[in-house]
Formats: C-alpha cells, sequence, structure tokens
C-alpha cells in the first residue's frame, strides 16, 4: 500500500498535491508584499525574495509540525517548494546537468534555515535575531536593529496566528497570513 502512495506522488495523482500548490501560492504572495523590502530591508533582489519563501514555508511547516494528519501535507508542500526551485534555476539559464546539484544546494540551505529558525523561535529573541541576520539579511553588511525587531515580532505574531488556525485551511489549499510588519513593530521587545 505504502509503495502504492509513492507511485502516485510520482505520476502526480498526490490528492495534497493541490491543496499544497495552493497554500505555496499563499506564501509566495505573502513574500512579495512591499513592505517586506521597503520597510523592513529584506534585500529586493532574487536572494531576498527567496529567503521571504523560506522563512514563510518555514512558518507552515512548524504549524504543520506534530498535527495529526500534517506530514503529509508537509511533505507535498515542500516537494511544491523544491520543483519550484527547480523551474526557476531552468527560467534563469541553468543548465540541465547544473540544475540537480543546485536545487540539493538550495533545499540544503532551506532545511539549514528550518532549523536555526525552529532555534532561534524556542530560544530568546536575540538567537532569532541572530538566525535573521544570517539567513534574511545574510547579503547585507549591516542590518538595522528595527528591521531585525520587527521581523522577529513578525514572526512570533505569525506563529501565534497559523497555531491558533485549524488544519482544515491548509488542507483546503488556503493560508493566511497577516500584515507585513509595521514601522517600529517589536523595538522594545
Amino acid at each position: 500500500m505504502r509503495f502504492g502512495k509513492q507511485i502516485g506522488r510520482l505520476f502526480g495523482d498526490d490528492p495534497l498535491a493541490a491543496p499544497a500548490r495552493g497554500v505555496y501560492e499563499g506564501i509566495v504572495s505573502q513574500a512579495r508584499q512591499p513592505a517586506f523590502y521597503a520597510l523592513c530591508g529584506v534585500p529586493d533582489n532574487l536572494d531576498g525574495r527567496f529567503e521571504l519563501v523560506a522563512l514563510h514555508t518555514f512558518l507552515v511547516l512548524r504549524r504543520l509540525k506534530g498535527e495529526a494528519g500534517g506530514a503529509p501535507l508537509a511533505q507535498a508542500l515542500v516537494d511544491v517548494l523544491i520543483r519550484d526551485f527547480d523551474r526557476s534555476l531552468r527560467e534563469m539559464g541553468v543548465g540541465d546537468l547544473g540544475v540537480g546539484r543546485r536545487v540539493k544546494e538550495m533545499a540544503r540551505g532551506f532545511y539549514g534555515r528550518i532549523a536555526a529558525y525552529e532555534t532561534g523561535l524556542d530560544g530568546p529573541d536575540d538567537m532569532l535575531r541572530a538566525a535573521l541576520t544570517r539567513n534574511l539579511y545574510g547579503t547585507m553588511e549591516r542590518v538595522p536593529a528595527s528591521a531585525l525587531a520587527a521581523m522577529s515580532a513578525y514572526m512570533r505574531r505569525e506563529v501565534e496566528r497559523l497555531d491558533g488556525r485549524g488544519l482544515a485551511d491548509l488542507l483546503a489549499g488556503a493560508v493566511a497570513f497577516g500584515p507585513p510588519p509595521a514601522p517600529g513593530e517589536g523595538e522594545g521587545a
């Protein structure tokens, strides 16, 4: 039976593929919000956009972790993310021989971010801010403290928001994030 599920996923008849695509589209839509770039200082380039997609995917995966019935959707979401890595690289002109290696590097980086953000959220705020500095703002020489405070507060707010929602929305292919951080959010925390 398990082998049949794997074959089904391989050939595209996974019943969670459509909901995972819907959730991923919501993640990408949130990551494209101009406020992240204009107000929070996230670099408005390929790296910054990748980092915001990774951050929001992490938030959804964290919500699914430990949830009865959450693991299959989490896997389907990661499958969509990896396929998007592949598609994006091909659109950028990476040759067929280099795509597999680059996708593996991106996936490894993504899993590293998951570990860093999980540790950061479970620890004091300076740990989360350090993870954001290394990842979300990794290409910047100097990260404004206000940007780190805002993004740290945003992540904690979104964890609570997602934890307060039922699994049904995600299984239906919908994810709802709150607004991007407002100027000054998280300062003094």
